[in-house]
């Protein structure tokens, strides 16, 4: 990295920090620092719900997910809309009207003590480890970049989050995410634009849409009803919408993001604004992945993307056998870049006979192409069986590192940094305040000056970091970060709506009822996740329909006793 890129990346990163940890450093009561004196409009408040959500996996592992697999992924996110609609209409009001910091305080009012602090530890549990897995991701960057120890670098990337988060609280979180947004917005698309300028060297942009969609990457929908197929129109509308409403309707660390708008109308707004463009960025992160796989077409990929791997196996004992696949798989490279010039022309000269020969062997070199790499993968397992070949994480990596200008790429690593800070940030924060509103406040010290309240939830906010740290020193052995960060969501979110669902509408239903059904609704989901191919979207569908058919059982069998 150039001496400017550092330049760029540094006095980018510098700014945040300082701006947070300086400008919003000094609280005198509790409501300011975990709700931000509640003083935020709707655009403040749909910057900072969406900057949450789109944190550093976002833009490392999306593009990687859509190089390997397509758009299809987008489809996780079709059922937000109606969610955000749903969380906006039933959930606020009823946050505003009962004054909460956090939404578990709402369970006890409804149903009891235990009830609450089941559904603020599942929460505690799950967001404390994907925060970990939030800071895993840009850390990569920084040791693949300057070639850090991976585990030093992870304790410095967390450490300047916990600095400006336990400094700023909820005020410093938000209205720094403002200042992310527009830097990731600007170096993303700069990088598309400066990606679609170095396609069309070769082919224009309409010819590059087809080889993506012969190529098998432009199908955005599949209608299959297949249950082990993870990405289908079916499980996005439906499953992905009862993940979505208990992302925004009972995570904290996106219910502390519109809870401290001014009134509910700001905080209907914020999440509207979400509603109108979270799949379109998705959909356009996605496409700048289908982008670069299109660029990798004509300019020769690495065999395996993970640098230090490739390292690794050129040390070894099977270096001359990782030589030989790589050989092969330049071959390969020069034949299929044929066969697209061939397919270019037929297409020109309205050949259809060459254009169907030419798409068949494009799309055999193609899965030629792809069993290299898994041959790769394979001999990389048999000289160290602990080494996770999965490279998708580092695709766009190393595009922006091999084949973007001097200043670009340092802005694209301040995307990344960025976007890691504001999640990370968002969740560390949401993190202190449940654990200060909920077990601290309620549990060990009720009464408390509001002096004290802030330290203590500053201490928390260092205390999590800490977890999420050494979590993140754990996150490589994950596969796809972005697939792993939707996992872990969906074997805790089901069972989480299933308690506030049953708390909003059946009021029958009482709290030893719906406490004992979400465990075990929730033992259930996760053995389910140990021992079958379930699609990770459903187990959100399994939790919450298993707490509400639980608990109605088990309310039956209390009240005939």
């Amino acid at each position: 990295m150039s001496n400017i890129d550092l330049i760029v990346l540094l006095s980018t990163l510098a700014f945040i920090v300082g701006y947070g940890t300086l400008k919003y450093k000094s609280h005198s009561n509790i409501d300011g620092y975990l709700l931000g004196d509640k003083s935020f409009k709707w655009g403040t408040i749909g910057l900072s719900v969406m900057a949450t959500q789109a944190s550093a996996i976002t833009f490392i592992s999306t593009p990687g997910q859509a190089y390997e697999s397509g758009m299809g992924f987008v489809q996780n996110y079709f059922g937000l809309p109606l969610a955000l609609i749903i969380v906006s209409a039933v959930f606020i009001p009823i946050y505003y009207k009962l004054k909460v910091f956090t939404a578990y305080e709402f369970l006890e009012k409804r149903f009891d003590l235990k009830t609450r602090l089941l559904g603020a530890f599942l929460f505690l549990l799950q967001r404390g480890l994907a925060a970990g897995i939030t800071i895993y991701a840009p850390a990569i960057i920084i040791s693949t970049v300057l070639h850090w120890d991976l585990s030093y670098t992870i304790m410095l990337v967390g450490g300047l989050v916990v600095i400006y988060t336990v400094s700023g609280g909820s005020k410093a979180v938000s209205i720094t995410q403002k200042q992310q947004m527009a830097v990731i917005m600007i170096g993303m698309f700069v990088a598309f634009g400066i990606l679609i300028y170095l396609i069309t060297e070769h082919i224009s942009f309409k010819e590059a849409l087809s080889v993506a969609g012969n190529l098998g990457k432009l199908e955005v929908v599949n209608f299959s009803t297949d249950g082990s197929v993870r990405y289908t129109f079916w499980n996005g509308l439906f499953a992905g919408l009862l993940l979505q409403m208990s992302y925004f309707g009972t995570d904290q660390s996106q219910v502390s993001r519109y809870l401290s708008g001014k009134n509910i109308a700001e905080s209907r707004m914020g999440l509207m604004f979400n509603a109108i463009l979270k799949i379109p960025m998705q959909f356009f992160i996605l496409f700048v992945g289908v982008m670069v796989f299109v660029f990798y077409q004509y300019n020769l990929p690495p065999v395996h993307f993970k640098v230090s791997n490739v390292e690794m196996i050129e040390g070894s004992a099977k270096a001359d056998e990782y030589l030989a696949l790589e050989a092969r798989h330049r071959e390969i490279f020069d034949e299929k870049k044929e066969a697209l010039a061939s397919l270019q022309a037929a297409r020109m000269a309205g050949d259809e006979n060459q254009i169907e020969e030419s798409e068949s062997l494009v799309r055999q070199y193609q899965a030629e192409t792809e069993a290299t790499r898994q041959e790769v993968k394979d001999l990389l397992t048999s000289v160290d069986e602990s080494t996770e070949t999965k490279d998708s994480d580092y695709i766009f990596l190393s595009f922006i590192l091999e084949y973007l200008p001097v200043g670009v790429i340092g802005l694209l690593l301040a995307v990344i940094f960025s976007a890691a800070m504001s999640s990370t940030a968002s969740e560390l924060n949401a993190l202190a305040s449940t654990t200060t509103v909920d077990f601290y406040m309620r549990l060990v010290k009720k009464d408390g000056a509001e002096k004290h309240f802030v330290h203590a939830s500053k201490f928390f906010t260092a205390f999590w970091g800490l977890v999420a740290i050494g979590f993140a020193l754990f996150a490589n052995l994950v596969e796809n970060l972005i697939e792993a960060v939707n996992i872990l969501g969906s074997i805790f979110y089901g069972s989480i709506l299933g308690i506030f669902l049953v708390a909003f509408f059946i009021k029958v239903i009482k709290g030893p009822a719906v406490f004992w059904a979400a465990v075990i609704s929730q033992l259930v989901v996760i053995v389910l996740f140990k021992t079958t191919d379930i699609a990770y979207l459903w187990y959100n569908v399994i939790g919450c329909f298993g707490v509400i058919a639980l608990a109605f059982v088990i309310n039956l069998v209390i009240n005939k006793d």
